[in-house]
């Protein structure tokens, strides 16, 4: 790209354009030769390395990356891929909508924290390899009963993954546990809003996530949690907003949309409250 190409800010990949409703999952196997610039997508997706090394930069925080090395990234996140020089990433791409995944495994996945990375040993490898190979046999040659091992292969390198990261942020003194105590429906809607806060995101539609009327909710949610819903999904919006000022060269006013804000003076006066700085300024720091 040469230096007088217009920056068109990071790419949203939609469901529709891989998916189907009544198929909501696809596996690919990606050569990666080249840099894949800051993007996001509307489905979730789990990356696996087979070969090479290379950068991932996952909301702004760069990672090594590869063989056996697998991160999970929902609908809320961004990221780039690059290769290192004179390497090609090797990697299945497991992509799926939030239709495909059960309650119980959404739950299991996310309410501890947002975001899954982790090493595999040999091991672990060879199992996840030997999950993936099945599942692109099936989508090869679709026969009866495909639909449920595809599924289930899906599930069980989802809950492997789940354990691999689960064990290295206790290594690592990480992990985001919920305040407790927290009622099983108000952890399902923390996934949700988590999953959604870069849309328009009302106490309603959280509410109605996890079936509680919304006056319950929001003093389930309030004790759950120690803030309010608003509040709550502001410092979402807010630090998903400083990690796309830091990542990349999008406009303020993109960021302003990108993040779930609806104009961008009340998004300049909340960001400069909250970090004491406005956005431009806070990107020449």
């Amino acid at each position: 790209m040469s230096g007088a190409s217009v920056y068109q800010g990071p790419e949203r990949l939609l469901n529709e354009s891989f998916m189907t409703q009544a198929s909501p999952v696809r596996l690919f196997k990606h050569r990666v030769d080249g840099r894949i610039d800051t993007h996001w997508h509307e489905f979730f997706e789990m990356g696996f390395i087979v070969k090479g090394s290379g950068t991932h930069v996952l909301n702004g925080v760069p990672m090594r990356l590869g063989r056996g090395d697998a991160f999970l990234l929902t609908p809320a996140d961004f990221h780039s891929l690059e290769p290192d020089p004179g390497e090609t990433l090797e990697l299945y791409d497991l992509i799926f909508s939030d239709l495909f995944i059960r309650d119980p495994l959404l739950e299991l996945l996310f309410e501890r924290g947002m975001h899954h990375t982790a090493g595999y040993d040999a091991a672990d490898t060879a199992a996840a390899e030997r999950e993936f190979e099945l599942i692109w046999a099936e989508f090869a040659e679709w026969r009866a009963g495909s639909d449920m091992l595809v599924q289930g292969g899906v599930e069980r390198l989802l809950i492997q993954l789940s354990r691999r990261s689960g064990e290295a942020g206790k290594d690592q003194g990480g992990g985001h546990a919920v305040n407790q105590p927290i009622q099983p429906a108000v952890r399902k809607a923390l996934i949700y809003i988590q999953h959604h806060f870069r849309d328009t995101i009302t106490l309603e539609s959280a509410a109605g996530s996890c079936g509680l009327s919304p006056n319950y909710f929001s003093e389930c949610f309030r004790k759950g949690t120690g803030v309010t819903f608003q509040t709550y999904v502001q410092e979402l919006r807010m630090q998903f907003a400083k990690s796309l000022l830091k990542a990349t060269r999008l406009p303020v006013t993109e960021i302003c949309f990108a993040s779930g804000f609806n104009t961008l003076p009340h998004f300049e006066r909340a960001f400069k409250k909250r970090f004491g700085a406005s956005p431009r300024e806070l990107r020449k720091q």
